[in-house]
């Protein structure tokens, strides 16, 4: 048998390769060691909420009243940072822009849906940038009227709208918020001939009513709890698919004759993506755990809030149809899209 030798300058350089495979491999085994440990013990340091609204908005306080139970749960501090405007634009780039190891969270929800809808682009993708964590809380909307008004059901407003076409005027936000396209839905659902006209703030828009310059509003519950109380305003029906919980003995727009139309704002919390699964796990098990004791559900009631958790795939879901659905509003509704 001949047997040949490998040159002395290539078995040294096998042997140091060799070395460097051996020590990386070992290096890695210690980072993936350490990985674990991190997200077996998570959370083991203050983990921040960026929102993009403003201190005691509904989303904040929704926001407010997870974060405080998942501070007694978990064992550490969960800190809403505030980040308003932009249509949260900036909120969610900052997120984006974290570490994905957990100690940032996003809230999304159904503004994010819409600007999806309604921005040619955006410099972040929300169904691959985030991963989705939990749902938060459920908002469904109030239409409401002037108290006396002679219109008294939703089938009063449709009989009124399609017998005085461009009559009816129909108070919202500003474009692209929920309240605008809910009440773009109503004339597309409705084939009814109306006028949307936006304000800037709830208090605007609830003056314009009393005032008579609108007939009808649509608007969050608790914005407008006080003129409830006073019985300046008269709620004739709410938005979502069942009777709300809030006001219970008002019917739905659905039950009102109006098929098709469903709208409920909602919230939840995304992480960046490439957050691990076991860290992801955590929160939206301790989320739904929260959410459902009685003290949460009835804080969540006062205010005009389902708060209820999810897993992530749920979330997913309705960020993938409330995409379609507000695209399909925006385009029949012939709304310009935003730079």
């Amino acid at each position: 048998m001949i047997t040949r030798e490998m040159p002395a300058g290539k078995s040294s350089f096998v042997r140091n390769f060799c070395w460097c495979a051996a020590a990386l491999f070992g290096v890695l085994l210690v980072l993936a060691s350490i990985s674990a440990d991190a997200q077996s013990g998570y959370p083991n340091r203050p983990v921040q909420l960026i929102i993009s609204y403003g201190a005691g908005s509904t989303g904040d306080v929704s926001m407010r009243i997870l974060t405080e139970q998942l501070t007694t749960k978990l064992g550490q501090p969960f800190v809403v940072i505030n980040k308003p405007g932009a249509a949260g634009i900036a909120a969610a780039q900052a997120a984006a822009a974290t570490v994905p190891d957990g100690y940032t969270l996003l809230l999304t929800g159904n503004s994010s849906t819409i600007s999806v809808a309604l921005f040619k682009s955006l410099p972040y993708n929300i169904l691959t940038d985030f991963a989705a964590v939990s749902m938060v809380a459920n908002f469904d909307m109030v239409v409401l009227v002037k108290a006396g008004s002679p219109l008294k059901s939703m089938a009063d407003v449709v009989a009124y709208a399609k017998a005085n076409p461009g009559k009816l005027n129909i108070g919202t936000l500003a474009p692209g918020t929920t309240q605008y396209l809910a009440a773009e839905l109503f004339k597309i659902v409705t084939g009814t001939d109306v006028t949307t006209v936006p304000f800037r703030t709830s208090p605007d828009m609830m003056t314009a009513l009393l005032r008579g310059d609108v007939d009808v509003d649509f608007e969050f519950f608790a914005p407008m709890q006080a003129l409830l109380a006073d019985h300046k305003v008269t709620p004739i029906a709410t938005t979502g698919k069942s009777r709300a919980d809030f006001l219970p003995d008002i019917p739905t727009v659905i039950e009102s004759g109006i098929p098709n139309f469903d709208v409920t704002s909602w919230n939840g919390i995304t992480v960046p993506a490439g957050t691990p699964k076991p860290i992801i796990d955590t929160l939206s098990r301790a989320a739904i755990d929260v959410l459902q004791t009685p003290s949460v559900q009835e804080a969540g009631k006062r205010l005009g809030m389902e708060m209820r958790g999810s897993t992530p795939e749920q979330l997913t879901a309705r960020l993938k149809s409330d995409i379609a659905k507000w695209t399909d509003v925006v385009e029949k509704a012939h709304i310009p899209k935003m730079d």
